[in-house]
């Protein structure tokens, strides 16, 4: 049984063989007849499909290039950013707070004050946005392997609506929050950067970009209503 088994089977490759060879010579003839009957023709069967070859390469070389590009632009993007992010931490918290009124500036916030200090009442820079809603900042230079513990976060988020009057607020970190600080910004609607997403204000993202973020880089609040209601007796 077993060496029938074996004689079938070098059997079914012989045929298979055979068939090649067939296949191959019905080819050859085929590409003579035409080379007899037009030799132009064939000629141009050759060269459309040579093109195709040579084509097909190139286009192949060339995605590998953008490919192996966009790799080289992103690994120098964060190299930049990294040094960035480097000279930032060696800053002052003072020279820091100074940077982020710049960045503010840059974005088109208006009338950006640093008022951070004693007495500041958990307000670093206070502003307007491009569009004219009131900007509270409160910003924390830690070093980069500290968290953002909730009680930072829970002096902001009852200073920053009730005493500044915030229709943003912004809470700015070089390093990363804790979970409480990060849950207490993404109930009370704080616009919390952590160290990754100032870096990416950083280096260009505009603010507007990174309202809709929270500390953990990501999560869409509903936004907060732009009117507030006046105290009782104001006009």
């Amino acid at each position: 049984m077993a060496g029938r088994k074996k004689r079938r089977s070098k059997a079914q490759r012989r045929r298979e063989a055979k068939q090649r060879i067939v296949f191959a010579m019905a080819v050859i003839g085929a590409l003579l007849f035409l080379l007899r009957q037009s030799a132009w023709l064939l000629i141009t069967i050759l060269g459309a499909a040579a093109l195709a070859g040579v084509g097909s390469a190139l286009w192949k070389a060339h995605r590998r290039e953008r490919a192996g590009d966009r790799s080289w632009r992103e690994q120098d993007r964060r190299m930049e950013l990294e040094r960035s992010m480097t000279s930032i931490d060696a800053m002052s918290w003072q020279d820091f707070e100074h940077y982020v009124a710049e960045l503010c500036r840059r974005d088109g916030c208006t009338n950006v004050a640093v008022v951070g200090g004693s007495g500041d009442l958990a307000a670093d820079i206070l502003g307007n946005m491009p569009d004219g809603r009131r900007l509270v900042v409160q910003v924390k230079h830690y070093a980069p392997h500290r968290t953002v513990p909730s009680g930072d976060m829970q002096k902001f988020v009852g200073m920053a609506f009730n005493e500044h009057r915030a229709d943003v607020a912004l809470f700015v970190a070089t390093c990363e929050y804790g979970k409480a600080a990060r849950d207490l910004a993404i109930k009370h609607q704080i616009v919390a950067l952590n160290r990754n997403l100032f870096g990416s204000w950083n280096s260009g993202a505009p603010l507007e970009s990174l309202l809709p973020l929270s500390g953990a880089g990501g999560g869409v609040p509903r936004r907060r209503s732009t009117t507030r209601s006046r105290p009782e007796g104001t006009s």
